[in-house]
């Protein structure tokens, strides 16, 4: 179990931050759940091999990290005619059957520790809700953190037939002294024949410790994609899971990042097959060097009843430097034999043979190397529709390799 709860996460505490925010006690009583909870749920599961444990989250300083009732944040968020692009607090007041509905109909707040941690002290959030039959793209959401601690929730509704593109990026402002701690929690629900892309930039500064849980769930010919990028940080645990539960659901998780210095990043992906003729394609590219550490899972989970499966897995971790880590465990559940699943992992360096053949064409040693990286990240930028989300992933690669010794 985990380790005792933060001495100033009481239930005054709690209270004051909703009574704050003008919230419901619906509301109210769903985060004095989740606080009473924390005392008996785990830290969310890392990767583990023989004598290493790779990601040890119980072990960060919550108690000089988390400071709820100080939190301070600057949040653009803009969306096109006929979809509704909300506050928490707005959405609160204009749909609040809905979002009783929905919130944590996705991602229980009982995952885990820090799921529950989110739920009982976010303070901030977006509520992006698609009417019937809409079609909705370029909403665009920018949070950026001025606190030591800042706790954000998304929701995403995508009603019968409408569909949504969201770009969500997290960064930080204001500085301040030590470290820092970012959660967010994202829950993505599509109805009868939705789709919804979301795509996710993070560039939080290296003294920012990060926790993501970003959730989907389909309905019957429903599609939910991720796009979720991560540069920045100095640890991150970001977990991406789509649930097909509707008849010929889809998903497509695109997953992208480059660590450097001493980052650690551990990437999670999962697609929960629980229907009939429903696709999955997980896909995910990193590049790591200086001293930094990269660990991914996969999982493609097969229901019993999840009829003509076809799901597909795979991931590749570049190292540019001797002292970087790398570590992948991709992982097939199947439970049902009508299947086609398929999953790969690979973690290497720059291939010695390609270095050869662009230095004798004259190619300058660092520059083939730099083009070797960016082919590199070429099978994932093309899965990635957003321009703008590609583009500023492209751009950030391209300055830390002009800038790496």
């Amino acid at each position: 179990m985990s380790t005792g709860v933060h001495a100033a996460i009481d239930e005054a505490t709690v209270r004051q931050l909703s009574e704050e925010l003008g919230e419901p006690d619906w509301l109210l009583e769903t985060r004095l759940d989740a606080l009473a909870a924390l005392s008996d749920l785990d830290f969310p599961d890392v990767i583990q091999t023989p004598g290493r444990k790779w990601t040890d989250l119980e072990d960060l300083d919550y108690e000089s990290l988390v400071d709820p009732l100080n939190a301070a944040e600057s949040k653009d968020q803009v969306g096109p005619e006929g979809v509704e692009v909300l506050s928490f607090s707005e959405a609160v007041e204009q749909h609040g059957d809905l979002l009783e509905e929905r919130f944590g109909s996705v991602v229980d707040p009982k995952t885990n520790y820090l799921t529950a941690l989110s739920t009982a002290l976010f303070s901030t959030g977006t509520v992006v809700y698609v009417p019937e039959k809409v079609d909705a793209e370029d909403v665009k959401v920018r949070t950026t953190m001025n606190s030591r601690s800042l706790f954000n929730y998304t929701l995403v509704v995508a009603e019968e037939s409408a569909s949504v593109t969201l770009l969500e990026r997290q960064d930080t402002g204001d500085a301040v002294d030590g470290s820092r701690y970012y959660s967010g929690v994202v829950e993505i629900v599509a109805g009868e024949n939705a789709y919804v892309q979301y795509g996710s930039l993070q560039d939080l500064d290296q003294e920012t410790y990060n926790y993501q849980i970003k959730e989907g769930r389909a309905g019957t010919y429903g599609q939910v994609d991720f796009i979720d990028c991560n540069v920045g940080s100095r640890l991150s645990k970001s977990t991406v899971e789509t649930h097909l539960d509707g008849d010929s659901s889809e998903t497509k998780i695109v997953g992208a990042f480059y660590g450097h210095d001493d980052q650690h990043f551990d990437i999670d992906a999962r697609v929960w097959h629980r229907a009939e003729n429903t696709t999955a394609d997980l896909v995910t590219r990193g590049v790591i060097d200086d001293h930094a550490r990269s660990v991914y899972e996969g999982v493609q989970d097969v229901g019993r009843d999840a009829w003509n499966t076809s799901s597909y897995q795979r991931e590749n971790t570049l190292m540019l430097s001797d002292e970087s880590e790398a570590d992948a465990s991709p992982k097939l559940i199947i439970n049902n034999h009508d299947t086609e699943a398929s999953h790969s992992a690979t973690v290497g360096q720059v291939d010695a043979e390609d270095m050869f053949y662009m230095t004798s064409r004259a190619v300058p040693e660092r520059r083939a190397r730099n083009m070797l990286v960016e082919g590199f990240y070429v099978p994932v930028l093309e899965e990635i529709e957003v321009d703008e989300l590609r583009e500023d992933f492209e751009s950030v690669v391209r300055t830390r390799l002009a800038n790496r010794d």
